[in-house]
């Protein structure tokens, strides 16, 4: 007797296992050094101390930025420049960097004002450089063929 899968399944299993692969040239140390270099200054330290929640969003924020980039990197590989792969994935990095910025307010009881639109400011320029570096990382892959 024969399994039947489905399309949907083996281009799961596929994505899956890129991901697994892209995630293996990411380190912990890097992850926690971002978070205290983007937030470290700001009032949300003291927060992050009595709440390990917010620093492991940061981190899922960070992950999940990092294979957005590296998923839509095949097209830098195809020929187009960075800015132009960064439109075409441009609702789902404002998702993320809404999604940081709102848990942030939330959880860090912050008050509206100057302080939450450069902590804003700091959200984008995170989901950023999360994004560069996956989509970086996904380009060399792409060129050294290990996709």
């Amino acid at each position: 007797m024969n399994v039947i899968t489905t399309l949907k399944d083996k281009q799961r299993e596929k994505q899956i296992k890129y991901e697994r692969s892209v995630l293996s040239d990411l380190s912990i140390n890097l992850l926690k050094e971002r978070v205290k270099q983007f937030f470290g200054s700001q009032r949300i330290t003291t927060i992050m101390t009595m709440n390990k929640g917010i620093e492991e969003a940061c981190y899922d924020l960070a992950l999940e930025s990092y294979l957005l980039g590296a998923k839509f990197s095949k097209f830098g590989y195809y020929g187009e420049n960075m800015e132009e792969v960064r439109l075409r994935c441009f609702h789902e990095e404002r998702h993320l960097i809404d999604t940081l910025y709102n848990f942030l307010l939330y959880w860090g009881g912050e008050e509206e004002g100057t302080y939450s639109e450069s902590l804003y400011y700091m959200c984008e320029q995170y989901v950023y450089i999360w994004w560069r570096d996956g989509y970086e990382t996904g380009e060399r892959r792409h060129k050294l063929r290990l996709h």
